[in-house]
């Protein structure tokens, strides 16, 4: 796979719930190594389009492909397998367990009957210093002590933990001070330093343009555009989601009335 290739691409997928149409012809390329900022108005497809990449909406039409060769997925494992992860907003964390038991969620290592505790602390304290987490006093720490920047980051380390190549951040700062979005932010702009790519849905523009290579928009079921994020302005990302169009950019004028209908 070259550099150039996308490591996920989707080519004219289509989604209805019953008569609702709520992806049309959705196309969307997203690289290792870079931020891939999803953005759009609330009923835009968001979600559905993060569930469809994630198996947990089959797509109805169109294709899917994955490092270039096209993939079929139906389920959430056949995702993970590939090595795509979701953290989404509820971060799915046990307050009762601490940070190692939660990275490990699901999916523990033993040795015959008895979980392998010092192989997955030593796994877990890799992983968060390879992210450069240093906010964590111990990874013994149980979860309901954590701040919500130090929850966010443990559900991020999480989802880089088992190889994975697609992270998948839903609003990751919706609920954070100023401070711990800046921790997260970072962490963020660490992963695609590592090499994987991140696709970030968020409502915050400032933090669009600041953490992401390219800015993915949704308008009503339709990719407005998907552009370069240091060609974009804030009033620009505003007009294609609030309108599906800015200047030369966006959707086609007939595509915007029957999307209108």
């Amino acid at each position: 796979m070259s550099d150039q290739t996308p490591i996920l691409q989707l080519r004219g997928v289509n989604k209805s719930f019953g008569p609702v149409q709520v992806l049309k012809n959705v196309d969307l390329k997203v690289y290792s190594g870079k931020v891939t900022a999803l953005v759009g108005d609330n009923g835009a497809g968001k979600s559905t389009l993060i569930k469809g990449i994630a198996g947990i909406y089959p797509f109805d039409s169109g294709e899917y492909l994955f490092e270039g060769k096209p993939v079929h997925i139906s389920e959430p494992r056949q995702a993970n397998a590939l090595g795509i992860e979701v953290v989404y907003q509820d971060l799915a964390l046990c307050d009762n367990l601490d940070v190692v038991h939660n990275m490990f969620l699901g999916r523990e290592q033993s040795k015959g009957l008895i979980l392998d505790e010092i192989t997955m602390e030593r796994r877990a304290k890799e992983t968060l210093a390879g992210l450069s987490v240093r906010t964590l006093k111990s990874v013994r720490q149980q979860v309901s002590s954590l701040s919500g920047g130090q929850r966010q980051t443990v559900a991020i380390a999480r989802a880089v933990l088992w190889n994975s190549k697609v992270v998948i951040l839903d609003e990751p700062t919706a609920a954070l001070g100023v401070a711990q979005t800046e921790q997260v932010l970072n962490l963020v702009r660490r992963l695609a330093d590592n090499g994987l790519a991140v696709i970030i849905i968020s409502h915050n523009m400032n933090e669009v343009l600041r953490v992401s290579d390219n800015v993915a928009c949704l308008y009503l079921g339709n990719l407005a555009a998907q552009v370069p994020a240091e060609h974009l302005t804030h009033s620009q990302i505003v007009e294609l989601i609030t309108t599906g169009r800015s200047g030369d950019m966006g959707l086609h004028p007939d595509v915007l009335n029957g999307a209108a209908l």
